[in-house]
């Protein structure tokens, strides 16, 4: 029994707090966005950030920030990210509620825009930005690696025409 609470309480450590660390941010390129002229990522206007990271896994990295840019001025500059879905972070980086974040993005409320495609192989980072200015950013697996990984076969070749030996008369 002490063996089966170890190892429980082991894995809620691991799950929680192992491998996480305070992301670092370049001063001035905190967070980039994509804009929809040169598809090359830019550093946005950001205030208050704080995130974690983990060197040892790319799907750990969660921010939450805030931004003085209008919602309009960033759908008018910026790619706009389809299937945007937030990753639940660890309960004490309490900033960041993937529920709501999610919520808001399914009901319009917030919308979600890329930063970086491919920021490590197959993965995206994506920015969450709401009417207020407050924002969220996370990675999450590529909606084309996504797609790409459905489970489904692929689509059978078309069938040609048998090939017969021409007659002999």
């Amino acid at each position: 029994m002490l063996i089966g609470v170890a190892a429980g309480i082991s894995m809620y450590w691991l799950q929680e707090y192992a491998y996480y660390e305070p992301a670092q941010f370049v001063p001035s390129q905190e967070i980039l966005l994509t804009p929809i002229e040169s598809g090359l990522p830019e550093p946005i206007l950001v205030q208050t950030i704080q995130g974690i990271d983990s060197a040892s896994v790319p799907m750990k990295f969660r921010a939450c920030f805030s931004t003085p840019m209008t919602l309009a001025m960033l759908t008018e500059t910026y790619v706009a990210y389809k299937g945007a879905v937030p990753l639940t972070a660890p309960s004490w980086f309490d900033c960041f509620d993937a529920n709501a974040i999610g919520e808001a993005l399914e009901e319009g409320t917030a919308l979600a825009f890329l930063s970086q495609s491919q920021i490590a192989p197959q993965i995206d980072r994506v920015v969450a930005v709401f009417p207020d200015g407050r924002a969220f950013a996370w990675h999450q697996i590529s909606p084309d690696t996504a797609n790409a990984y459905t489970g489904s076969a692929p689509a059978a070749a078309p069938e040609t025409p048998a090939q017969t030996p021409d007659k002999v008369e």
